[in-house]
């Protein structure tokens, strides 16, 4: 895609385009920033905001201080009155911390979403609209209950509208029916598929993109849906495991997985790509990495949306070594180890310019099918 693709030729966006980024989020919401600036420059370079107003940048000077007893007040050093806001939230950005009592405590999803909503009250109604841009979903894996258990996501969405907010976008959600707690607001779930593929034929020129030599798998049967995308639209064939968990007991906060069974075609000599939302401790992916190549697949890649490596990269460190795996594809959406981004094996997708696109779209009201949808950008790109 051309940066100069896009430009700004619509006369009547919804309203004065503003951007906060939540703690965490300065390097990916800087980056959305320059592509927007360059779409909407006129033939004198001069930016516009909206059909009248010209700006130096679309982000808005936003603040959560602290008190030293960890409470906190949310602050909009600048005017929100009739203006389309995007607020960017990471929720899963550990790296930030605060200070508490004289003692450094890493900011966990709970603080996010707190600084989120002190965020919203901050602007006392008088945005024109706002849409909260959540990469990854705020207890999005609380999604249904089981027993005498909290719905912690859809709590949260419903908190979320009922304070003004018109537009939630999320990515690669793990469960999207929980939009259902809000079915007269905006839920839109978008997935990376057309920028990890891309990344990976740029990452990897050399590969075999065909039935003969290339196999999509999924790790559960929870994925199933998201791997037959990748399979249709890259004409691949399409495997799975099934994981057969010790229901008996809970190891934190889950049953144990015991094995993972293969269901699929011969793998004798194939590249396979492994597809999934994310990678917390990365156990799954490595087991199902090493089945794969117990069965002699030849290349083995893992895609997932959101990399948290929840307990460090020393087990990857050691799979890639033993050569049970040859890259992992991860988007910057959240925090990203800074370690993480120097390891051989690791290839960051980059979604600001997907993002940006995104926000161009909603702010002039116009259809979102395309973005939604890329089936057709997809199969140019594997054309050539």
């Amino acid at each position: 895609m051309d940066i100069n693709e896009f430009t700004f030729t619509e006369p009547n966006p919804f309203g004065k385009l503003s951007i906060i980024a939540m703690k965490g989020c300065e390097e990916i919401a800087s980056k959305i920033d320059y592509y927007l600036k360059e779409w909407r420059k006129d033939s004198n370079g001069v930016i516009y905001s909206d059909s009248s107003a010209p700006t130096q940048t679309f982000l808005l000077d936003a603040v959560c201080p602290r008190f030293g007893s960890g409470e906190a007040k949310g602050v909009i050093n600048e005017t929100v009155r009739g203006h389309d806001i995007f607020i960017i939230s990471d929720v899963f950005n550990y790296g930030v911390t605060y200070k508490m009592y004289g003692m450094e405590v890493p900011m966990s999803p709970d603080d996010h979403y707190q600084d989120l909503k002190r965020i919203i009250a901050a602007m006392n109604g008088k945005a024109k609209r706002i849409t909260v841009i959540m990469p990854m979903l705020y207890e999005g894996r609380q999604h249904k209950r089981a027993t005498r258990e909290s719905l912690d996501c859809a709590l949260a969405l419903q908190e979320l509208t009922s304070m003004g907010v018109e537009n939630i976008i999320s990515f690669d959600i793990h469960d999207p029916r929980v939009q259902n707690a809000i079915p007269l607001h905006g839920f839109e779930d978008f997935h990376p598929h057309y920028q990890m593929i891309k990344s990976f034929v740029r990452t990897v020129p050399d590969a075999k993109i065909d039935r003969e030599n290339m196999m999509i798998i999924s790790p559960d049967e929870g994925g199933m849906s998201r791997c037959i995308y990748y399979s249709s639209v890259m004409e691949l064939d399409l495997g799975m495991f099934y994981k057969r968990r010790d229901y008996s007991s809970i190891v934190n906060g889950k049953n144990p997985v015991i094995s993972h069974e293969f269901l699929g075609d011969n793998l004798d000599g194939k590249d396979v790509i492994v597809v999934d939302d994310m990678i917390a401790s990365g156990d799954s992916m490595i087991d199902v990495a090493i089945k794969l190549k117990e069965r002699k697949a030849k290349n083995v890649y893992l895609f997932a949306s959101f990399g948290l490596f929840t307990e460090g990269l020393d087990k990857f460190d050691q799979a890639y070594k033993d050569g049970i795996f040859n890259r992992v594809f991860t988007t910057n959406m959240i925090y990203r180890k800074p370690e993480l981004k120097d390891r051989s094996w690791y290839t960051e997708v980059d979604m600001s310019k997907y993002i940006a696109n995104i926000i161009d779209t909603l702010n002039y009201d116009s259809s979102l099918s395309e973005l939604l949808d890329p089936v057709q950008k997809i199969k140019k790109l594997l054309k050539k």
